[in-house]
């Protein structure tokens, strides 16, 4: 099954990713042909553009991150430093920070483009499902397995405020 999908901030394509270990990039043209990317040893459960359109990043069941040029090459770097699965990947709006999360039960963030571990933000009791930046990259917020929406403070590292008002584990968390 595709198990995620997100338009390029162009609109000209579209990724998407597989149970099948595959990131497909979808070209709107109908000249230009789809390009499938090998590089994840597991399922891929999730994907997205960064803003600037420059990069594609996967987040995979491997344990790792990838980061791919949109590009017929499909070349990619893996980014390791999780010890499960990896759930969620985005990107700050500036392009110079991901963020992951995982079945390890935390959150990391990345440092782009050195690719460079910042650091884990801990709390949650079960797997961490989603994971973004809020638009100034100063929050963070988190859904997890463990019911709970967690907002973070980035720069503290810490939790600032748990949601608790959910009966079932929270699949996805973004910022309005």
């Amino acid at each position: 099954p595709v198990t995620s999908v997100a338009f390029s901030p162009t609109m000209k394509q579209l990724v998407s990713a597989s149970s099948d270990c595959y990131l497909m990039l979808w070209n709107f043209k109908p000249q230009l042909r789809a390009f499938r990317f090998v590089g994840h040893k597991a399922p891929i459960h999730d994907v997205c553009f960064s803003p600037s359109g420059h990069l594609i990043a996967s987040a995979s069941a491997d344990r790792t991150v990838r980061l791919w040029l949109p590009s017929a090459k499909g070349d990619s770097v893996a980014i390791k430093g999780h010890t499960a699965g990896v759930r969620s990947v985005n990107f700050s709006q500036d392009c110079r920070k991901i963020i992951t999360a995982g079945d390890d039960k935390t959150i990391k963030i990345w440092n782009l483009p050195s690719k460079k571990f910042q650091c884990s933000l801990m709390g949650h009791s079960n797997w961490v499902r989603s994971a973004c930046f809020s638009p100034d990259s100063r929050l963070a917020v988190s859904g997890s397995d463990d019911k709970t929406v967690r907002l973070w403070d980035v720069d503290r590292h810490e939790s600032i405020q748990t949601y608790t008002d959910h009966t079932a584990g929270v699949n996805k968390v973004t910022f309005h």
